[in-house]
């Protein structure tokens, strides 16, 4: 599954030098702004138990669109009992 979901992104937003105007940061810059739009940045995940509540076929992917290593946070807000 993994290699479809990179197949796409390469699809729709590649990275091909001098396609797009904005390369401030590299050229990975603008094909990272695309794929962020289209994938979700926040996400609330039901718990129950000390588990999370997932449908059979749920799961949760998380991506780096950058080619470059970035260290990145994870930040949970968890609400309840």
């Amino acid at each position: 599954m993994r290699a479809d979901f990179e197949r796409y992104f390469e699809t729709v937003a590649p990275e091909v030098p001098d396609r797009y105007i904005h390369d401030a940061e590299g050229p990975d810059d603008m094909p990272t702004h695309l794929r962020t739009a289209l994938t979700t940045v926040q996400l609330s995940i039901p718990v129950e138990a000390g588990r999370m509540v997932l449908g059979t076929w749920q799961g949760i992917y998380v991506f780096e669109h950058r080619t470059a290593a970035y260290q990145r946070e994870l930040v949970l807000h968890l609400i309840g009992e």
